[in-house]
């Protein structure tokens, strides 16, 4: 029994329609969704997933939104207990990574503007609530390294550089090893991020 049909079976339809939905990303891309799949999966008519989230669309955006509010939680608790601005830019690196390696269906929908509704509610909010998180960080590395550091071109420079490294990590081994080169682990290359960011981000 799939996630999804479990999930219906203890009464939650809209759970076990975005379980579906990650089920069907995960094995084939954003490209191989539909909403008649979603449903087979499910065990439900082909009519319930219209019904309860209006469109393909706004069943993708529910995903998303359910996506970044995962992602929220995991910055909350990678960063727990960390008071150094560097460790918990360190530690939100690694908790991003982590999470979209761990949640490959949702992070397919979660910054693809085509698929989803950014005006809708949850969205924003899930969405918005990551991006502050890592505001903060960056924030905190210029009030405690470089009180001129352009905190917006900072946090996009970095969200950019995690984003590539987690959709580029399946393919980095076989690169590595076409190139005679021994890949670091994922630890150890956050690390390495975080050092290179800070050389960059701390004043001169």
């Amino acid at each position: 029994m799939s996630m999804a049909t479990s999930t219906y079976h203890h009464g939650d339809l809209p759970s076990a329609l975005r379980a579906a939905t990650v089920e069907l990303i995960t094995e084939r891309g954003p490209t191989g969704f539909s909403l008649r799949e979603v449903a087979r999966r499910a065990g439900v008519s082909h009519a319930a997933p219209a019904h309860h989230f209006g469109s393909s669309k706004g069943l993708l955006t529910s995903v998303a939104a359910e996506g970044f509010a995962t992602l929220v939680a995991a910055f909350d608790e990678a960063v727990e207990g960390l008071d150094d601005p560097i460790e918990r830019l360190n530690a939100m690196g690694k908790a991003y990574v982590r999470t979209a390696l761990n949640n490959p269906g949702h992070f397919g929908v979660m910054c693809t503007d085509e698929l989803v509704d950014d005006a809708d509610e949850a969205f924003i909010e899930a969405s918005v609530g990551a991006y502050q998180r890592l505001l903060d960080g960056i924030t905190a590395i210029r009030d405690a390294h470089n009180p001129s550091l352009d905190i917006d071109a900072a946090a996009t420079m970095t969200w950019s550089a995690v984003h590539g490294y987690a959709v580029l990590h399946s393919a980095l081994p076989g690169v590595a090893e076409k190139n005679e080169r021994v890949l670091a682990t994922m630890d150890e290359t956050m690390n390495s991020f975080t050092k290179m960011m800070m050389d960059g981000y701390r004043a001169r």
